[in-house]
């Protein structure tokens, strides 16, 4: 498949006021998304996944690195609202109701985009009516004032007024972790069936792993600003090959309470500050298998598998020594068990 999104050397540095010191958020990530794709980024809070994702789309500018929009350059000025990207990159946010402009109607929200694209009146008025029924929203939803819908619908509001222009990328920016259960289950149900039709790609930022491994197809997982393992989801979640990776999988909640895990791996010590990173590895001080060499230089990239590279100069240890391969193919069995079938 060729890709939508190409992104190679991604830095983004933010200066402090006053200080000839940088908040080093972002440090050369690169990765692909293709058409009909979900690439999934993890990582914990402050790991740099939704820096990266509002440098992809302008929102940001980027210290240095290369996007590439089907293989076109984008030029660090252009952003999401420039007009040879317009409709084709979208985003939808974290917070439905913030996103949303209160003194606005649900249609003319929703069509905002369009009259932004110079679209008449009575298309956009069509256009709106056909997406809202799309996503699920009623038509006389669409005179009413986001005050008036649950966050639930707010959220269908904000992925319509995404898909209203046919996007060919959309980055979602944890679309789900202000709803209740019911609420997330719908909305990741909407998202995978439009995807289906649309054969939209998407890059969904998430730190829920029980959601990305429901939704996506690769995943790339962050620590402090930078890729540290990338592969299949379903590498990812049956044979991690990180530390960092494994201790994210390890710390998990399970949906069900008689779902017990036997093996648990922590990540001891404080996150490095941004602002001051370590010498060679970034986990070094909160990783077992930490040696000399591993303070001493960032590990390369070392492929693993078709399509999965890690950055550890362990991760055979990791993989074969404190944690059993058997618990996390269990534990993607249960994993499964608990959502349901019925993935793609």
């Amino acid at each position: 498949m060729s890709a939508v999104l190409e992104v190679e050397g991604l830095v983004k540095h933010f200066p402090i006021a006053g200080q000839r010191a940088v908040v080093q958020a972002v440090n050369g990530v690169g990765f692909s998304v293709a058409r009909g794709e979900t690439l999934a980024l993890v990582g914990e809070s402050g790991s740099g996944k939704t820096t990266v994702g509002r440098c992809v789309l302008g929102l940001i500018p980027r210290t240095q690195g290369a996007v590439r929009f089907h293989g076109a350059m984008i030029d660090k000025r252009h952003n999401i609202r420039s007009r040879d990207l317009r409709g084709k990159l979208q985003l939808v946010f974290q917070e439905p109701a913030e996103s949303l402009d209160p003194r606005m109607r649900i249609g003319e929200t929703i069509g905002e985009p369009l009259r932004q694209l110079d679209m008449a009146q009575v298309d956009r008025v069509k256009r709106v009516r056909e997406v809202a029924r799309r996503v699920g929203l009623s038509e006389a939803s669409l005179e009413q004032f986001p005050a008036e819908l649950s966050a639930g619908q707010q959220q269908r509001v904000g992925i319509a007024r995404a898909i209203v222009t046919s996007p060919e990328l959309i980055v979602l920016d944890e679309p789900t972790s202000a709803l209740d259960p019911t609420a997330r289950a719908e909305i990741i149900d909407l998202l995978i069936r439009l995807q289906k039709e649309l054969d939209t790609a998407y890059l969904f930022i998430s730190h829920d792993l029980s959601t990305v491994r429901y939704v996506s197809h690769r995943v790339a997982v962050m620590y402090l600003g930078m890729i540290v393992e990338q592969g299949s989801a379903a590498e990812i979640f049956s044979h991690p090959r990180h530390p960092y990776s494994i201790g994210l999988l390890s710390s998990v909640l399970l949906p069900n309470p008689k779902l017990k895990r036997e093996v648990r791996v922590d990540l001891k010590g404080e996150i490095p500050s941004p602002i001051d990173l370590p010498n060679g590895c970034y986990l070094a001080g909160r990783c077992p298998f930490v040696d000399e060499q591993c303070r001493a230089a960032m590990p390369p990239a070392d492929q693993v598998g078709d399509g999965h590279f890690v950055h550890c100069y362990h991760h055979r240890k990791a993989l074969s020594g404190q944690v059993a391969l058997d618990y996390f193919d269990d534990f993607q069995a249960k994993a499964e068990q608990v959502l349901g079938a019925g993935r793609r």
